[in-house]
């Protein structure tokens, strides 16, 4: 094979730069294009996630590449999630009964420039940025760009093109637009949109609230979220309906009704953010979407990867950590077919999909979750259950939210049908009564096990696999 072969990266976000960085290590020309400046430089970070939550299949890519304990050091461990009622109570919610399993809030920044940074000390490896990629002949393997500073457009040619330019890809507009082969697309809103706010540090640049967790305000229709920074700050993050409600980011336009819905919704959050209204009117409101397309790849020549492929909403936190995921999938596949780029690129695709649309379907049912039910007595029982069962039998049992969070070694789809089953067994049993969270928990245990598997036998008739290896 031809270990010079030159590769076209668009987009250097997180997918990307990690992407650069592997192929960078694997020997190949790569060139990246990014249309906004170079983050290291300027501050571009206003109104986006500016940290994310980071986990085992995230931290499964930085083994890959050799960057595990850099990133560890940009990473604040958050053991569980800290409920805030509507009076300001709190009460935390561990994410596993395992105490060696957490997420992690990290700066996506940070991140990114770390990422960026160790692609860069390849000298195969080129990134060039205020380069905004217009369209993708992906016939002929090329791409066109516009110089944002001199506004000359200029056309890139390569072996191989891969688009990592996340939800508002132009690859895959190109694929849309062009109309040489089937390519299907969907683009699903929710009714929900988002705003990003901040609980500024001391004056002593200590955390205003408990650091380790992350903080969820849950109120049915809509919650507020908060995550820990480095510097002693939270980002925070508002999820509200556009224009349904009493409160909705439509009608929250005078200072008066942003503090009256504060006061009354968040009122222990209010008295940490003294700052709310300047970032409540400075940071934009933006949609919350999931896109699904296929197929991903043209021939051998063009793919798509990242949220350029399969964009969710950020609700259980894998949004990046799939992204990354996808990089040590198609690093496997390059390894056995390397040199026959279809090939690598149909393999990849066929494994992935059925993971990554299974993410997005289950970032969906857990917006529901955090919003609603992490509130519900009986949710709450389910899950002091679960986590009594995962201390007590580490071995025998996870949650659904372990099995897609801290189970990195099976794919997303066979998470999300034995979490499922797993979930209507418990919920089922509790609301039967045949079980109780004051029980014996071998026998609770011998329970669920049974009933998850006569629901996974009922899945499996009805045409649902939970072994989807291929």
């Amino acid at each position: 094979m031809k270990k010079q072969q030159n590769i076209l990266i668009i987009g250097a976000g997180l997918c990307g730069s990690l992407l650069a960085l592997r192929l960078g290590q694997r020997g190949y020309n790569v060139s990246v294009y990014e249309m906004r400046p170079d983050l290291r430089k300027v501050d571009i970070s206003a109104g986006r996630s500016i940290n994310l939550a980071f986990s085992d299949r995230g931290n499964k890519a930085m083994k890959l590449v050799g960057l595990e304990d850099k990133v560890k050091a940009l990473c604040i461990p958050m053991n569980g999630r800290m409920i805030h009622d509507i009076h300001g109570n709190t009460f935390q919610s561990n994410y596993s009964g395992r105490e060696h399993e957490y997420i992690n809030s990290v700066s996506r920044g940070d991140l990114n420039a770390l990422l960026l940074n160790e692609a860069e000390k390849h000298k195969n490896v080129n990134l060039f940025f205020n380069k905004k990629c217009k369209s993708v002949d992906f016939e002929k393997t090329t791409a066109l760009f516009e110089d944002y500073t001199t506004k000359n457009q200029f056309v890139e040619d390569a072996d191989i093109i891969i688009a990592t330019d996340g939800a508002g890809s132009a690859m895959r507009k190109s694929y849309y637009l062009g109309k040489k082969f089937l390519f299907s697309f969907s683009q699903e809103y929710l009714t929900h949109g988002y705003k990003e706010l901040s609980i500024l540090p001391t004056e002593t640049g200590d955390y205003k609230t408990y650091k380790n967790a992350l903080h969820i305000w849950p109120r049915g229709s809509f919650m507020l979220i908060a995550l820990p920074n480095l510097d002693g700050s939270f980002t925070v993050t508002l999820f509200l309906s556009y224009d349904k409600g009493e409160y909705n980011f439509n009608n929250l336009t005078t200072e008066e009704k942003v503090l009256e819905f504060f006061q009354k919704e968040f009122p222990d959050a209010l008295a940490i953010m003294p700052n709310l209204l300047d970032d409540f009117f400075e940071n934009p409101t933006s949609p919350l979407g999931t896109i699904k397309c296929s197929p991903w790849h043209y021939k051998g020549n063009t793919l798509l990867m990242g949220d350029a492929a399969h964009a969710i909403v950020p609700f259980y936190g894998q949004g990046m950590n799939a992204s990354f995921e996808d990089v040590v999938e198609f690093d496997k596949f390059l390894e056995t077919h390397q040199g026959n780029w279809e090939t690598v690129f149909k393999a990849y695709e066929k494994s992935r999909k059925k993971d990554t649309d299974a993410i997005a379907d289950l970032a969906i049912d857990n917006f529901y979750e955090m919003k609603d039910h992490v509130a519900n007595p009986i949710f709450q029982e389910k899950r002091k259950l679960e986590m009594a069962l995962e201390k007590e039998f580490p071995n025998e049992y996870s949650s659904k939210y372990s099995l897609v969070t801290f189970n990195e070694n099976i794919g997303y789809r066979e998470a999300m049908l034995k979490g499922r089953a797993q979930d209507k067994a418990i919920l089922t049993l509790l609301t039967d009564k045949k079980i109780d969270v004051n029980g014996d928990l071998k026998e609770i245990l011998k329970k669920v096990k049974q009933e998850t598997e006569s629901i996974l036998e009922d899945d499996k008739i009805a045409g649902l696999k939970i072994k989807t290896n291929e």
